[in-house]
């Protein structure tokens, strides 16, 4: 008998402030945009969608399709978006 094969959800791993800054922090790693916005797409979701959506004035369907796999948010929506994470974009030399 197999067992069965269960979805990850990353979201609930993010359990604290730091937990959330390594994942970002990760996804920025990769350069690649679409992954970026999907990682901040998990971590609202583990804050819940409902209290970012409050916090910057955007509707919850509007999240979740910029923050999917298919979403492309805009760079206004992803300030908005980090700002009620408690996440910040810093410019630093390579």
């Amino acid at each position: 008998m197999k067992e069965p094969i269960f979805d990850y959800d990353p979201a609930g791993a993010l359990d604290s402030q730091e937990a959330i800054e390594v994942f970002m922090a990760d996804a920025f790693e990769t350069g690649d945009a679409a992954y970026i916005a999907k990682a901040l797409g998990v971590v609202a979701r583990a804050k819940g969608m409902s209290q970012v959506a409050e916090e910057t004035g955007l509707s919850r369907e509007q999240l979740y399709r910029s923050f999917s796999e298919q979403g492309n948010p805009t760079l206004k929506t992803t300030l908005a978006v980090m700002k009620a994470l408690g996440l910040h974009l810093m410019a630093k030399s390579v």
